[in-house]
């Protein structure tokens, strides 16, 4: 292999697992705001994605919702 493609490959493996990192701390940062929202606003985001068949806003909100309790 190359040294021009072995460094190309180096910098591709090091930019994804840069987004990676990202990507996880995002999706921490999206948790922790679900956890922080106030009963109703909690109840107000379960309703609006409780329709969904896949929505991960719609499974942490009822994840959050199971800690505290609550239902629709």
């Amino acid at each position: 292999m190359s040294c021009y493609r072995l460094e190309m490959l180096k910098s591709r493996i090091k930019r994804r697992t840069t987004e990676g990192t990202q990507a996880v701390l995002r999706l921490a940062e999206i948790e922790a705001s679900v956890a922080a929202l106030k009963d109703d606003d909690l109840l107000d985001l379960a309703d609006i994605f409780a329709r969904e068949a896949l929505a991960p806003l719609k499974e942490m909100a009822t994840t959050e919702m199971t800690k505290r309790n609550l239902s629709l």
